[in-house]
């Protein structure tokens, strides 16, 4: 039987590298003692990791996306379709992560490398969809950088139309004070994809500043971001609370908010509405970018990763219905102004047009009364009002509707620099993460790259902006809504649909339990066997066919703001950028068949040093603080016996500087 020699510590000392080798043996697995220098990062405290995966999981899509979808998909019924899907998809797929992560102790390449070295491309894709995201999600950071820096201005410069000689600029006359700053000042869009070429200087800056303190926060690994993450997960917190405080003492947040809890469960028949609450609870947990493993392979292999799911999934619930309380209650006071305004303009047209020659049915309001309510004249719209062709006027993109809600409370600049630094810290603390599934893998797999860490990182971020200029230009917005359509969506979705299969089927779900059980020092329950198992598998690959079916059935569009009509059109994507997202797509996912085919490539030609077809190996069930990086361990249970009779054997290291593969 193998007989694996390990050195136990009280203490969490460091993991050490790939270049120490493995020397495998028929009757003995050796591995040599770590050096010193050879080290492996770990967290500091529990609570830095705690807050680390926090603020991964919970960002901008926790204000942005998420209160968009409850408004257009039920409300309440949305919230209870939401919860139902969390439970049964997401906290299983999310405790999978964490488990591995924690029990293999390396990023995600290394991870599915050591279940079988053919699923090596599950971690390179999640490295690519990485750095995909990545490139797009600092674009969106350097945005709210640009608008925090003009929140200090008074009044907001989104708060007027600006004016050409004596008249106000007939496109934001058309459109609002908001979107005009928004479209034209701070992006200076274009008004199609088609136009490139055109660099907006300010945004290029605010890109260069976003990168430079990501750079900063990253340089030294989770031993940097790891502080960070005390300010950048906990700040959004105390802003969001402010808000909520601010946002229900304004007259009709009690509107708002009640139209974002009534469920409308009707809605429940449209498959669109599972598939976007299925995409929700996906993206919301970060399932697929590798920064879950990357994170939890950090933990002592006591961690309780089991509790740590259920609670980070949780507080990302609650924040995004925090959240949303906070956007519907800024809406609905937003509404209700605009509605009255609305009002006291319609009725002054309505007596307009009584004291000239058209004749009017008898009224059921009086139109000289200009403090008439809500109700009143809701009642009377649906009566008499919609009669005369008179528009109302709409609530627009959140985003933009929140900012135009701002420029109305008291101390407008004020608000508007706590939204906006609010917004900075949730996408930074999403993009540490970010960078910690790309970083993480490619340390913990290449010797070179473990040794040069700062440079390393100083080089991928600047390979970020050099790369991310592609979405300073003028028509840049469009780019960012290609990439974060297109490159994340599908790939991570066939990503896990591949963990899911990997952990499930290839390793066991019952070995996988097992290791887990002697992990934490107690069992998990055997539910969790078969949501892998079935109930996941099958949500992801039933998503992945709905996300396939909407694509083919509608041509890609995107969004463009029409400079002379003052609005925003929907255009179908031109033939050179249908080849660009789905090359986003195929790269993404690429890894995956081309990592399979080389380890079946050097399995047929002999170069693996065993010689042998090489496969999974169990995941260890011992401390691996002592021992080397990417070798596959043997706990307490002697698995050689087992490998031997299933045919399997222990795949050894590669050369220093290699992946480490068969």
């Amino acid at each position: 039987s193998s007989v694996v020699s390990l050195q136990m510590s009280s203490e969490k000392p460091s993991l050490p590298g790939d270049e120490l080798g493995v020397e495998t043996e028929a009757s003995s697995v050796t591995v040599p003692e770590a050096p010193l220098d050879a080290g492996r990062d770990g967290w500091d405290s529990k609570v830095e990791y705690f807050l680390a995966q926090v603020g991964f999981s919970v960002g901008l899509g926790n204000v942005w996306r998420f209160p968009y979808l409850c408004h257009q998909n039920g409300g309440g019924a949305f919230l209870l379709l939401y919860v139902l899907l969390m439970v049964l998809v997401g906290v299983p797929l999310f405790f999978l992560e964490l488990a591995a992560g924690q029990s293999i102790r390396q990023g995600s390449i290394g991870v599915w490398r050591h279940i079988s070295p053919k699923l090596v491309g599950i971690g390179y894709s999640s490295c690519v969809v990485c750095f995909f995201v990545a490139l797009y999600y600092n674009v969106i950071i350097g945005w709210s950088i640009f608008y925090l820096m003009n929140s200090f201005k008074n009044p907001l410069p989104w708060e007027q139309c600006p004016k050409e000689g004596n008249t106000t600029v007939p496109e934001c006359s058309a459109s609002s004070a908001t979107s005009y700053f928004w479209f034209r000042k701070a992006l200076d869009v274009s008004d199609s994809i088609e136009e490139t070429g055109e660099f907006n200087p300010v945004i290029t800056g605010c890109l260069a500043a976003a990168w430079l303190i990501v750079c900063l926060a990253m340089y030294k690994g989770i031993k940097s971001s790891g502080k960070v993450m005390y300010f950048s997960s906990i700040f959004p917190y105390v802003v969001l609370l402010c808000f909520l405080i601010r946002g229900l003492m304004l007259d009709g947040a009690a509107e708002g908010v009640k139209y974002m809890i009534y469920p409308r469960l009707e809605l429940w028949r449209d498959v669109q509405v599972w598939r976007q609450a299925a995409t929700q609870v996906f993206f919301a947990l970060g399932l697929g970018f590798g920064s879950v493993i990357a994170y939890s392979s950090y933990n002592p292999r006591n961690n309780n990763c089991h509790r740590d799911a259920i609670t980070v999934a949780t507080i990302n619930f609650l924040t995004s219905v925090l959240a949303s309380l906070v956007v519907f209650a800024v809406l609905g006071f937003r509404a209700k102004t605009i509605a009255k305004n609305c009002i006291t303009r319609n009725l002054k047209l309505v007596v307009d047009m009584g004291s000239s020659s058209i004749t009017l049915p008898p009224l059921l309001i009086n139109v000289t009364d200009m403090s008439v309510s809500l109700q009143q004249y809701a009642h009377w719209y649906s009566n008499q009002g919609n009669q005369l062709n008179i528009g109302v006027e709409g609530t627009g993109l959140a985003f933009i509707a929140f900012t135009e809600a701002m420029t109305r409370f008291p101390a407008s600049p004020f608000w508007s620099a706590l939204f906006f630094l609010m917004l900075l810290n949730l996408g930074l603390s999403t993009m540490f993460g970010t960078m910690a599934g790309i970083l993480t893998p490619l340390t913990d797999t290449f010797t070179k790259l473990r040794k040069h860490k700062l440079c390393f990182t100083v080089c991928s971020c600047v390979l970020g902006f050099v790369i991310g200029l592609l979405f300073t230009q003028r028509c840049g917005n469009y780019f960012v809504v290609m990439f974060d359509d297109y490159s994340a969506t599908l790939p991570l979705i066939i990503v896990v649909v591949f963990q899911t299969w990997s952990v499930a089927w290839v390793y066991g779900a019952d070995r996988f339990l097992a290791d887990i059980r002697q992990m934490l020092g107690r069992p998990v329950s055997v539910v969790y066997k078969y949501l892998w198992k079935y109930v996941c598998l099958l949500a992801m690959l039933g998503l992945l066919g709905a996300s396939l079916l909407n694509m083919t059935i509608i041509r890609p569009q995107y969004t463009a703001w029409n400079r002379d009509k003052a609005a925003e059109v929907k255009l179908a994507y031109p033939t050179w950028a249908l080849v660009v997202l789905s090359s986003l797509i195929i790269i993404s996912v690429l890894p995956v068949p081309v990592g399979y085919l080389n380890a079946r490539l050097r399995q047929r030609f002999n170069q693996s040093a065993l010689g042998a077809e090489a496969s999974y190996a169990p995941c260890s069930t011992t401390d691996m603080d002592c021992a080397p990086l990417s070798t596959p361990l043997v706990g307490d249970v002697d698995y050689s016996t087992a490998l031997a009779e299933e045919n399997y054997r222990l795949h050894p290291q590669g050369q220093e500087g290699e992946e480490s593969t068969v």
